[in-house]
């Protein structure tokens, strides 16, 4: 019988072509069943409270258990901003919760002492830079770590002006390259980016999808 990965979504974006995700997916672990659980009103409530909500962890309980009705032989959330709601979902599990980032922070860390954690959204640096810190203490590792908010690049990107968007991202990207070995793109948004500007500023630049798909198809293997 195949196995079953439930997928828990704040945003129709990460399921795209933009984001390359469903290609990912298709790639990688091409006979697992998906299970989709989406919740597009999760992110903006944390981005307009500007922090993850006593309900978004409720909730975030609650599509868990919705998986593990479901069948689902493990779990991959896919938003960076509700890292602290994961925490706690995790808590009540009974089958694996994995975050998208988790295999991204990792890597980082083993690459790199000085890492810059670039995001679009206020309410996804912090659970990045936490997810590295964390991390980093695992592995006993000293890590400097740079948050770097490029602000108002996530509206352009909403609004339709994806040149603007591209173009902050890629200076923000320019403007510390000096300063850090290694530049983590914080979402999956900004991942069809990493690419282009890492040969632009010669530095690596890590993204999420593909490591973190790759180690949910090592976790729903190991099962």
């Amino acid at each position: 019988m195949s196995k079953r990965l439930a997928l828990i979504h704040t945003s129709l974006v990460f399921i795209t072509k933009e984001t390359l995700m469903s290609d990912l997916f298709a790639e990688i672990m091409p006979e697992v069943n998906l299970i989709n659980i989406v919740d597009d009103s999760l992110l903006p409530e944390t981005m307009t409270a500007g922090r993850v909500t006593d309900n978004c962890v409720e909730r975030m309980r609650a599509y868990a258990q919705a998986a593990e009705t479901a069948g689902a032989d493990a779990i991959l959330s896919l938003c960076s901003s509700l890292g602290p709601a994961i925490d706690e979902a995790r808590k009540h599990a009974k089958i694996p919760i994995a975050k998208i980032d988790d295999a991204m922070t990792e890597a980082a860390v083993k690459a790199a002492s000085s890492i810059a954690v670039m995001a679009t959204v206020p309410t996804t640096l912090d659970p990045t830079c936490d997810l590295v810190r964390e991390k980093a203490g695992k592995a006993g590792k000293a890590v400097d770590i740079k948050p770097t908010l490029v602000a108002g690049a996530f509206e352009k990107l909403m609004a339709g002006e994806t040149e603007a968007h591209d173009q902050m991202v890629g200076d923000a990207a320019a403007e510390i390259k000096d300063s850090v070995e290694l530049i983590v793109f914080a979402q999956a948004s900004m991942t069809r980016l990493a690419k282009p500007i890492s040969e632009r500023i010669g530095i690596p630049i890590l993204t999420s999808p593909r490591l973190g798909i790759e180690a949910a198809r090592q976790l729903i293997d190991s099962l």
